[in-house]
């Protein structure tokens, strides 16, 4: 399927200036091209649009990726005044000791964190991921996983991950991991 991503500006680069009236066509799990919104419409007229009120740009890599997931639980709502579980906050040290922690229990956290990475514009992650439940929910989830941090780029032909940010408060309002829409704001 072919969809064309019409945002307010376009970032190829994560430093780069903001290009206005750009937008991106997306082929399958691929960028297809970024060129000004006009040439894509006569382009690809048979295409999806999505709009989108913020700039569009690659996403963000979770350099600290494996303690977030694998060094703190991230409870279920419904736990939520649990006996441990004061609130939906991560929970580490001495809270995560005192629970009794599964590979169940340890792959529904990692869902629920990597959950809360694609709501910050999230599309890379750094690993290794050594308990085998978290690195199963990494894996399922589509975001790449690095070795080290390196800056991500958009450009024709490369994966289609990528994060659209509101440009007044910087609040990810999408992220789509191969093509694939993950994470959008109500």
């Amino acid at each position: 399927m072919l969809t064309l991503h019409v945002p307010l500006a376009v970032r190829a680069t994560g430093d780069g200036e903001p290009l206005a009236g750009y937008a991106v066509a997306v082929e399958g799990d691929r960028i297809a091209a970024i060129d000004p919104l006009g040439e894509l419409d006569a382009a690809y007229p048979e295409a999806r649009i999505r709009r989108w009120s913020g700039v569009l740009g690659p996403g963000r890599c979770a350099a600290d990726a494996a303690a977030w997931l694998e060094a703190a639980y991230h409870p279920d709502p419904r736990e939520t005044g649990l006996p441990g579980i004061p609130s939906t906050e991560p929970l580490t040290g001495e809270a995560l000791a005192a629970l009794e922690m599964d590979d169940a229990r340890w792959g529904a956290s990692a869902r629920r964190g990597l959950q809360r990475l694609l709501r910050e514009g999230v599309t890379s992650v750094v690993g290794p991921f050594t308990h085998p439940a978290v690195r199963t929910a990494v894996r399922r989830s589509g975001l790449a996983v690095l070795t080290a941090p390196r800056p991500s780029a958009l450009a024709p032909g490369a994966r289609a991950d990528f994060a659209v940010h509101d440009e007044g408060d910087d609040r990810c309002l999408a992220t789509v991991l191969a093509g694939r829409l993950l994470h959008r704001t109500a």
